[in-house]
């Protein structure tokens, strides 16, 4: 039986403006770990059995030529802000495959596993739109929607109570602390250790957190 598929669209900051909460305790990193974090973001979910596609939305060069080094499919972002930038991903996913359903996802999952996210693409199948509340139950991780379904991003702050009071299913799957696991703080960083840090991300939370408080970490694969 064929999987269904999925676009997954990934929305990337400029360099100048991603991971500024993180600026004291990364110093003159925050910006390769924020490439960092973006690429094991995208190669994880590039490895998903459900996804086809990754589109990528940014107005930076410098992630940009990374992440389609990758395998993604990048598209200028018009720096109308987040969910702006979300619409134009998706109606670039509709356009390269309009039967497949639309996700979008943050970028900043350095601990994601395919196979979690393969989870919550099944989950959200059962639903015309739905998404994945981040660790805080505060946020959102995931917003996806099924073929044909309008695509309602509602991003930024408190948007799980935004996703949910505009009619989206919230998805309570067991087993995907990957991919509610989003990373703003250093502490945020340190819970991503525990998890296991993708490789791009790794080498570089080795710098910023040190051995004797974040522990040894391999890669997840």
């Amino acid at each position: 039986m064929q999987l269904a598929r999925w676009s997954i669209v990934v929305p990337v900051k400029t360099l100048i403006r991603a991971k500024t909460r993180l600026a004291g305790a990364a110093g003159p990193y925050r910006a390769a770990l924020a490439v960092a974090v973006a690429s094991d973001t995208v190669s994880a979910a590039l490895r998903c059995a459900r996804v086809a596609r990754v589109v990528v939305v940014t107005a930076d060069p410098v992630p940009a030529e990374r992440l389609a080094e990758l395998g993604a499919h990048v598209v200028d972002d018009p720096d109308k802000g987040l969910n702006t930038a979300l619409r134009v991903g998706a109606a670039e996913a509709v356009r390269l495959a309009p039967g497949d359903a639309v996700g979008a996802l943050q970028a900043d999952l350095p601990a994601l596993r395919p196979e979690e996210l393969d989870k919550v693409l099944e989950a959200a199948l059962g639903f015309e739109e739905s998404f994945v509340p981040d660790a805080a139950d505060v946020g959102t991780t995931f917003y996806g929607v099924s073929p044909g379904v309008e695509f309602r991003p509602r991003f930024g702050g408190e948007s799980r109570a935004r996703h949910l009071s505009g009619g989206a299913k919230e998805l309570t799957v067991e087993g995907i602390p990957s991919v509610r696991r989003d990373v703003d703080t250093i502490d945020d960083l340190r819970q991503a250790m525990s998890l296991g840090l993708g490789p791009h991300t790794l080498p570089l939370a080795g710098v910023i957190i040190p051995p004797s408080r974040g522990g040894d970490q391999a890669p997840w694969g």
